[in-house]
């Protein structure tokens, strides 16, 4: 029988990267309320959401140690594409759900492997 890392190792292939989205927020921003209404629920059923799972951090917290970022954000929302902890790119702002798709495809396309709804 595998050990639970052997499995989880081979489930993710020798070398696999993991990409996630980090949303810094804060209590009482309005553009974040508007994301969480239009886009939060939705988001873990995409490809996108699958390929980069979301995690939250608010604004004013430490930056968790786990996560190498290139500064701390300084608008909410801001949106920060880590793969294996590492910062590859951030969008800040948001500007309705159209251009948050839009900017996260780009920056998917950009800076991961990432194949849209074709088999991740």
């Amino acid at each position: 029988m595998l050990s639970a890392f052997a499995a989880l190792w081979l489930g993710h292939g020798a070398g696999a990267q993991t990409a996630e989205l980090v949303m810094v927020e804060q209590h009482g921003c309005h553009w974040c309320e508007a994301w969480n209404a239009e886009v939060a629920a939705i988001y873990p059923k995409t490809a996108e959401g699958r390929f980069a799972p979301l995690r939250r951090i608010d604004l004013r917290a430490p930056v968790p140690m786990d996560l190498s970022l290139d500064g701390r954000a300084v608008f909410t929302p801001t949106f920060i594409l880590v793969q294996d902890g590492r910062e590859l790119a951030r969008m800040e702002g948001y500007g309705g759900d159209e251009l948050f798709w839009w900017g996260l495809s780009a920056l998917l396309a950009e800076h991961t492997d990432f194949k849209g709804g074709e088999g991740e």
